[in-house]
């Protein structure tokens, strides 16, 4: 653990806030990978391991022709799936064909490389004659194309037509580099590098996520507040909620400075900072430390209301039969918020037992929310300590949207779609 001075207060940095792991955009994508007759080949190998480290499920569709500079079984053998080269297998008269339209929809993506000068011009020119160009034709997806040929190939108007009609079509440029060729000669015209390949692609697809630009900042987790050394006064949240909201903002783009009160949940994502607290004092100071920073906040912290208004320095020996704590209200975090709203879109929860509506109308108007997110302890499957949430949507306007049972993540999903609304 490691306090640093951050803006005139002593911020607490834990190791996951040092040590960030970065998952990839990649992660969890579905890529088909196209792979076109050129000695650039070779190098699928390597692009197929990049992906499939970067979390993506690869596809590998090769022409005929790429068979010649590697083989289907080292690509079935890195990707995990069987390589498709031709519309059926000759050798079973029982085969069936490989249906170029479902492998087109299943992608979320669809890379070609190397993209030579004869595949290019089929692209071009829709010359279907073999089971790439076929699930090519059938993309409703992006695609992206690496050229790979010549420096003389790289340069000829009829190349140069292809990339402005492809680019024209929607399709992606992965640009070739500059280095020594298989002709022996030395220019532009080379495949870009597998590492190049994939960094070109997570870029491209951060810059278009929907919260590119957005600063969230998430509460999460129970807050403990200590009566002696030993000894605290908590509440049963997991702080699974809060972390699966700051991991769906994230992965749609967002910079998320997640502050979390006790739980022994982790997360990695390069674009969360994970600041750990304890009380609920600590908890309102980071809150209001970054609070002028951000755009955005989801209050799903489950903050205590009272607090010991003495700590003993000492363990509290168990003497006499009864014993009384006096307590004192903590600082409503949600309400001095609200208090020095400027432009943030502030999103708070309210779990209740009875008078959900009403109560959770309050305070929207209590603490100059714009939407608040209601639990009731009364739905099964709802509440502390569970994997799913039954959520009711009411915004400044008391419009409500009463939502089924879904998974936690799902109902991050949603609280993440409301952000983006607000800002469409």
């Amino acid at each position: 653990m490691l306090w640093l001075f951050k803006n005139g207060l002593m911020v607490k940095y834990t190791t996951e806030t040092l040590t960030n792991k970065t998952m990839s955009v990649l992660s969890g994508k579905k890529v088909v990978l196209g792979i076109s007759g050129g000695i650039a080949a070779y190098k699928t190998a390597t692009l197929v391991r990049l992906f499939i480290k970067a979390g993506a499920q690869v596809q590998v569709i090769m022409t005929p022709a790429s068979k010649d500079f590697v083989t289907p079984l080292t690509l079935s053998t890195l990707s995990k799936n069987p390589v498709f080269s031709s519309f059926y297998n000759e050798n079973d008269e029982n085969a069936q064909w490989n249906n170029h339209v479902e492998l087109a929809l299943w992608a979320d993506l669809i890379v070609i490389a190397p993209a030579t000068a004869n595949t290019l011009s089929k692209m071009t020119i829709g010359a279907c004659d073999n089971l790439l160009i076929a699930t090519y034709l059938s993309a409703k997806t992006t695609v992206y194309f690496a050229p790979a040929m010549d420096l003389d190939m790289y340069k000829h108007p009829s190349t140069i037509e292809s990339f402005a009609k492809l680019k024209q079509f929607g399709n992606i440029i992965i640009p070739a580099e500059s280095g020594e060729l298989a002709s022996g000669l030395s220019g532009e015209g080379r495949m870009a590098e597998p590492e190049n390949i994939i960094r070109f692609i997570e870029e491209d697809l951060k810059s278009k996520l929907p919260l590119k630009g957005r600063k969230i900042l998430v509460t999460a987790g129970p807050t403990y507040e200590a009566i002696d050394p030993v000894r605290f006064i908590g509440n049963h949240s997991s702080g699974k909620m809060g972390y699966d909201i700051a991991l769906a903002a994230a992965n749609s783009g967002a910079k998320v400075i997640l502050v979390s009160g006790p739980t022994s949940l982790q997360i990695n994502h390069s674009n969360i900072e994970l600041i750990k607290v304890i009380s609920a004092q600590e908890m309102y100071d980071a809150c209001h430390l970054y609070y002028g920073s951000v755009d955005v906040v989801v209050a799903a912290a489950a903050v205590s209301d009272y607090r010991p208004k003495y700590i003993a320095e000492q363990k509290i020996k168990k003497a006499a039969t009864n014993f009384t704590i006096e307590l004192e209200k903590t600082k409503d975090i949600l309400a001095s918020l609200g208090e020095i709203k400027q432009k943030q879109f502030l999103i708070g929860f309210a779990l209740e037992t009875e008078n959900e509506i009403e109560n959770a109308k309050s305070k929207i108007q209590k603490k100059n929310l714009d939407l608040i997110v209601l639990n009731s302890l009364q739905d099964e499957g709802a509440g502390f300590g569970k994997s799913t949430n039954k959520v009711t949507f009411i915004d400044q306007s008391f419009k409500i949207e009463a939502m089924e049972l879904k998974s936690k993540e799902a109902v991050a999903n949603d609280i993440v779609n409301k952000i983006m609304a607000h800002y469409e």
